[in-house]
């Protein structure tokens, strides 16, 4: 599905080079993977999965590296769980880096097939690159003019960004300080110099054009909604959580409305356990406040940090019921794969969970407290096999795919 003010000359030729962009990646090295990493890390294995040529850029801290295909690989070996050796003389003098980023920054220098200090990106990518290589930039991060000026430098070069969501424009009130100007910025960059957007929805595409516009040009885009393909559960010790439970995944950070389950939790005279996954964010000391005064008062609320994808999809899968009270979303992985599981999720009435999950959620307005609670204790009282379902004569819910995404990609790009 196209899109955009101007017309979509990029001509596949199904055999193009592609250099993705894995700086956001190299900076999340040791962390546990947001749903931003987790979609450049599934465009990492598509890559490596393709028989054309296809290659890698990092910003370090002291310049570009370009990778191989080999050094892809060894880099999809070592980003998780952040295996790399020791930091050489150079990362030494990296003083704002991470040790574990200075380790990897170190490594991946070993394996690259070029550097380039920043005023020579342009001559790297020249000598190095085939002419008609495809740029994608996944991770928001990188997008300088500088790189797509380097990327220009080439005869045919294409350059290409997914684009997430464009939150920060539409919500600033919830963003961490500074974030969305830098935001702002990066947007206006891509809206000057990118040949075509890739948007994870329609919602997507509709707020890039409405903010791109305002910058001037909106880049031609085409929709795919990003895939979720559900390994089967490892089996891996889950924390002991009181039954029945039920779980909200997702950063605790304003956004996603964490006070709103607190309130209607304290209100709740008998109510299940409540477990809310996810690392604390921004600009949520209120509710930061409240889950500390939970603990201490003995509250029927669980607070996990830090879990890795094994264990949270062992817990998604073991809740009567996924809350989401979100005030905006983006996507809506966790939404994706709770009903993946079958468990049953209820979530405020959003246009963008309409367009990617159709009826299978329980749509409820965070207006209205009373509702979200009746909704709960129905589920509460449902048979477990009738999770996944919203009723008995509807089909079990089918996530999208990512063969399906990167199809769509190849069609329009590759």
């Amino acid at each position: 599905m196209l899109g955009g003010g101007t017309k979509l000359d990029i001509i596949p030729n199904n055999q193009r080079p592609i250099c993705l962009d894995l700086t956001r990646l190299l900076s999340r090295t040791g962390l546990v993977h947001t749903g931003v990493d987790r979609v450049e890390w599934a465009y990492l294995e598509w890559c490596l999965s393709l028989k054309r040529p296809v290659f890698g850029l990092v910003r370090s801290a002291f310049g570009y590296l370009l990778l191989d295909r080999a050094g892809m690989a060894f880099a999809h070996t070592h980003l998780r769980p952040a295996d790399w050796g020791k930091p050489d003389l150079l990362s030494r003098f990296a003083l704002k880096a991470s040790p574990v980023r200075r380790a990897a920054e170190a490594d991946l220098r070993r394996q690259t097939i070029a550097r380039a200090t920043p005023s020579r990106l342009a001559k790297m990518l020249r000598a190095n690159l085939p002419a008609d290589t495809l740029y994608l930039n996944t991770g928001h991060s990188n997008l300088t003019r500088r790189v797509f000026g380097a990327f220009r430098s080439l005869e045919t070069a294409q350059t290409v960004v997914l684009i997430h969501d464009m939150i920060p424009l539409d919500w600033p009130e919830y963003q961490r300080d500074g974030a969305v100007a830098r935001f702002e910025k990066r947007m206006r960059i891509v809206a000057e110099n990118a040949d075509a957007l890739i948007c994870n929805s329609e919602q997507t595409k509709r707020d890039c054009e409405k903010h791109m516009g305002k910058f001037g040009r909106m880049p031609p885009a085409i929709v795919a909604h990003l895939g979720v393909e559900m390994a089967a559960l490892a089996d891996v010790a889950l924390p002991q959580i009181p039954t029945p439970y039920v779980i909200t995944v997702g950063t605790i950070e304003p956004r996603k409305n964490h006070g709103f389950l607190l309130d209607l939790w304290e209100r709740w005279e008998d109510p299940p356990h409540l477990l809310i996954c996810g690392n604390r964010g921004w600009k949520n000391e209120y509710v930061f406040a409240r889950l500390d005064a939970a603990k201490a008062n003995g509250a029927a609320i669980t607070e996990l940090n830090g879990l890795e994808d094994a264990h949270l999809m062992g817990l998604i899968k073991g809740a009567k019921v996924a809350l989401f009270p979100s005030l905006a979303e983006g996507y809506g992985l966790p939404q994706i794969e709770a009903l993946s599981l079958g468990t049953p999720i209820i979530c405020n009435d959003l246009d963008i969970y309409r367009e990617v999950l159709a009826e299978f959620p329980v749509y409820a307005e965070t207006s209205s407290a009373y509702v979200w609670r009746t909704e709960i204790e129905k589920l509460l009282r449902k048979d477990s096999d009738d999770f996944g379902r919203v009723d008995e004569n509807q089909a079990q819910y089918i996530p999208p795919s990512w063969d399906a995404h990167f199809n769509l990609v190849l069609k329009h790009f590759g």
